[in-house]
C-alpha cells in the first residue's frame, strides 16, 4: 500500500515537473526571444511578455479547480491543459513567419497560460488528494517544481545560445509528453460538490467560507512574487551587472532552483513532524535576507553563492505553505483551495514582474532587491501570530493523518 502510494506520488510529480520545465526553459534567453518576436530585448518588454501568461494563470486557476471539483475527476483536465499549452508554444514559434507582431505574441502567451495552469494546478491537487501526509505530498510537488525549474533554466540557457526558439520547441515537446503521460495516471475519485453548476461562484464562496486560507495565500503571494522577480529581474541583473550570457544566466538560476528542489521533500516531511510555524515564518525571514544578499553581492561568485542560500531558505517555506492549504479544507474542496492558492501565487508572480520591472527601471537593481527581500521579511513578521495559531490548531490533526 505504501509502495503504491509512493509510486502514485512520483508519477504525479513527473507531470508537475514537466509543466515547470516547459515554463522555465524560456527565461534564460528571454531577451533574445523578445527581439525575434518583434519587441526590444528590454526589461519592460520582458515584463509584458511574462505578465500575459501569468495574467491568464490568475484568470483561470480557480476555474479549472472548480470544474474538477464539480466533476469529481481531474485526470482528463490535466491532459487537456498540458496539450493545449504545448500547442500554444508551437503557435508562438510560427508568429514571425506569419507576420504577427509582438502584440499577437502576448495574446498567444495568454492563451497558453490559460491551458497550462490547468495542468499545473490540478496535478498538484491530485497530490493533495493522496493520503500519507500533506507535507510529504506537497514536498513531492515542491521537489518537482524545483527540479523542473533547475533543469529548465540550465537547458533553456544552452538552447537559447543555439536558437532563440530552441527553448520554445523544447517546451512544447516536454509539455506534450507530460500531457500524454498524465493520461496514463489512475484517477483518484473525489466526492463531487453538491452544487456543480455554480462554477466559479462556488469557488469564490468556498474561499470566503475559509478565511483562514488567507494566511497561506498571503505567503504564497509573496513567495511567488520573489520567484517572478528573479524570473525577470534576475535574468537582466546577471546579464547586465555581471556580463553573463544566456547559458551563464541559466546556471545562476539553477543554483537557486536545485537546492530548492532537492530539499522540498525532506523539509515538507519535517513540517509534518514539527508543524508549519517554524518552516513558514523562520524560512520566510531567512529567504528575504538571502534575496537582499544577492543584490548586495560585489562579485558574480558571491551572487551565485547567495542564490544557493535563497534556494535553501525557499525550500523551508514552499511545501509547508502548500501543506497548510491542505490542512485547512475538506477533500472535496481541495481543487478550489489549490486553485485559489495558485491564483494568489500567480498574482504574486505578476506583482514580481511589475515591481521588478518598474523599480529596477526607475532606480537600480539593489533597490529592487531590497524592496522584494523586505516584502518577504514583512509578511513573516505581520502574519506570525496567525501562522502560530493555525499551525498549533492543525498540527495534531496532520500528524494523526500521517500515522
Amino acid at each position: 500500500m505504501r509502495r503504491a502510494l509512493s509510486q502514485r506520488r512520483l508519477r504525479l510529480a513527473v507531470v508537475v515537473w514537466a509543466v515547470l520545465v516547459s515554463q522555465v526553459l524560456v527565461y534564460p534567453g528571454l531577451d533574445g526571444l523578445l527581439v525575434v518576436l518583434g519587441a526590444p530585448g528590454e526589461l519592460q518588454a520582458g515584463m509584458w511578455f511574462l505578465l500575459a501568461e501569468f495574467g491568464a494563470f490568475v484568470a483561470f486557476a480557480v476555474l479549472w479547480g472548480a470544474v474538477s471539483d464539480a466533476l469529481g475527476r481531474r485526470t482528463a483536465l490535466v491532459v487537456v491543459g498540458a496539450l493545449g499549452g504545448a500547442a500554444s508554444y508551437l503557435l508562438l514559434s510560427l508568429l514571425p513567419a506569419l507576420g504577427v507582431g509582438f502584440s499577437g505574441a502576448l495574446v498567444v502567451r495568454a492563451v497558453g497560460g490559460a491551458f497550462s495552469i490547468g495542468a499545473f494546478s490540478l496535478a498538484i491537487t491530485m497530490l493533495m488528494d493522496l493520503s500519507g501526509g500533506n507535507g510529504r505530498n506537497m514536498g513531492a510537488a515542491g521537489i518537482a517544481i524545483g527540479l523542473g525549474a533547475a533543469l529548465g533554466s540550465v537547458v533553456g540557457g544552452q538552447l537559447a545560445m543555439i536558437d532563440p526558439f530552441g527553448p520554445i520547441y523544447a517546451g512544447a515537446a516536454v509539455l506534450a509528453a507530460g500531457g500524454l503521460f498524465a493520461g496514463t495516471l489512475e484517477e483518484t475519485p473525489t466526492p463531487p460538490t453538491t452544487r456543480p453548476s455554480r462554477g466559479v461562484g462556488q469557488a469564490v464562496n468556498t474561499l470566503r467560507s475559509r478565511p483562514a486560507l488567507g494566511v497561506p495565500y498571503a505567503f504564497g503571494f509573496v513567495d511567488r512574487l520573489t520567484a517572478g522577480f528573479f524570473s525577470l529581474v534576475g535574468v537582466f541583473y546577471f546579464g547586465e551587472v555581471f556580463g553573463l550570457d544566456a547559458a551563464g544566466v541559466g546556471i545562476a538560476l539553477a543554483l537557486f532552483f536545485l537546492p530548492f528542489a532537492l530539499l522540498q521533500y525532506p523539509l515538507g516531511s519535517l513540517s509534518d513532524r514539527i508543524g508549519r510555524f517554524v518552516p513558514i515564518v523562520g524560512g520566510s525571514i531567512g529567504y528575504g535576507l538571502a534575496i537582499v544578499g544577492v543584490g548586495l553581492a560585489w562579485r558574480v561568485e558571491v551572487a551565485m553563492g547567495m542564490m544557493v542560500v535563497v534556494g535553501i531558505a525557499g525550500a523551508f517555506v514552499a511545501p509547508a505553505t502548500m501543506a497548510l492549504v491542505t490542512d485547512l479544507v475538506e477533500p472535496r474542496e481541495r481543487g478550489v483551495a489549490m486553485g485559489g492558492f495558485n491564483v494568489f501565487g500567480s498574482l504574486g508572480f505578476l506583482s514580481g514582474f511589475v515591481i521588478g520591472g518598474v523599480v529596477g527601471s526607475a532606480t537600480d537593481y539593489l533597490t529592487a532587491f531590497l524592496v522584494v527581500g523586505g516584502l518577504e521579511i514583512a509578511i513573516a513578521v505581520v502574519a506570525l501570530p496567525a501562522v502560530r495559531r493555525l499551525a498549533s490548531k492543525k498540527s495534531t490533526t496532520s500528524r494523526a493523518t500521517d500515522q
